[in-house]
């Protein structure tokens, strides 16, 4: 049974996306991600107006003159929520934990997603997968999954990335598009990521909260590690302790960005203190941008 908090909660993270999806991201999610699933069709000799990117250059060496590659776009286009539900995602020093942001960032996905009629799927995971809920259409199949990003209880409080990539690898045959959402708090991912992008087209969410770069401005703090348990004091009233622990924080985000981008993975950081709408237009507004040019 759901908390009367959490159902309110839910209902909350309804409305929002809806009204996100059907105004102010109307059209981008489409837009940007279409012919993202395709499969090769044939050759064909080149005509003018084909784009250049088009053209097979090992095919036209070949034959002694310019082909180009067709696709067929798949009928259905899978999109794949990899939900990070550890325990760092209940931390949080603005109006939302990390865990409350990533549940509307992938509501307002899964809800452009059936919009475009498209199947949706997740895998929640810790250390471990935790949940699979295969990919399904329809709003009744969004609705369970919403509820589940507020509702589910993880056995374990770690955080591998590497688990929930390998795992999208055996039960992902097809080409997905997948948001895999998480702080980042993991073990050395890139290897894996770099592999699963050969395949997938993934785009990796960073939720991150300003609290884990910024103490608050006076006072001894008593932290504590949500993952490991592990707690210390720190004098928030120290400028010494203010820069160590703001290049600790700002440098962990960096080092982050810089290992999804090596792996061929598309970047996107979120705080807790953004508007998701905000920052998920701008996002695909930029992919627009670069799949036209």
């Amino acid at each position: 049974m759901l908390s009367p908090e959490t159902i309110k909660k839910i209902k909350k993270i309804h409305i929002k996306s809806s009204h996100t999806v059907n105004t102010v991201m109307a059209g981008h999610y489409k837009s940007v991600f279409r012919g993202s699933g395709v499969e090769f069709e044939e050759v064909r000799e080149y005509s003018p107006g084909d784009e250049i990117k088009s053209i097979d250059w090992k095919v036209s060496a070949r034959m002694g003159r310019p082909f180009i590659k067709l696709y067929r776009e798949e009928r259905e286009r899978v999109v794949m929520l990899l939900m990070d539900v550890s325990a760092s995602t209940r931390f949080g020093t603005t109006d939302n934990l990390k865990g409350e942001t990533a549940a509307e960032i992938a509501s307002v996905i899964a809800f452009n997603a059936i919009r475009n009629n498209d199947k949706v799927g997740a895998i929640f995971f810790t250390d471990q997968v935790e949940q699979y809920i295969p990919p399904k259409k329809g709003p009744s199949h969004v609705w369970r999954v919403i509820k589940e990003f507020f509702h589910f209880e993880p056995a374990s409080r770690g955080t591998d990335v590497n688990c929930a990539v390998s795992y999208l690898g055996r039960v992902a045959r097809k080409r997905t598009v997948s948001f895999l959402i998480s702080d980042f708090i993991s073990p050395e991912f890139g290897r894996e990521l770099k592999v699963a992008a050969k395949k997938h087209e993934i785009i990796g969410i960073l939720v991150s909260d300003p609290g884990e770069s910024n103490l608050p401005e006076t006072g001894i703090l008593s932290v504590r590690d949500l993952e490991t348990g592990r707690g210390m004091l720190l004098d928030a009233a120290d400028p010494e302790t203010k820069t160590i622990f703001r290049k600790i924080g700002t440098r962990a985000l960096e080092t982050t960005i810089e290992s999804l981008s090596a792996a061929g993975i598309d970047p996107l950081p979120v705080r807790t203190s953004d508007s998701v709408a905000d920052v998920l237009v701008r996002y695909f507004r930029r992919r627009e941008k670069r799949r036209s040019r």
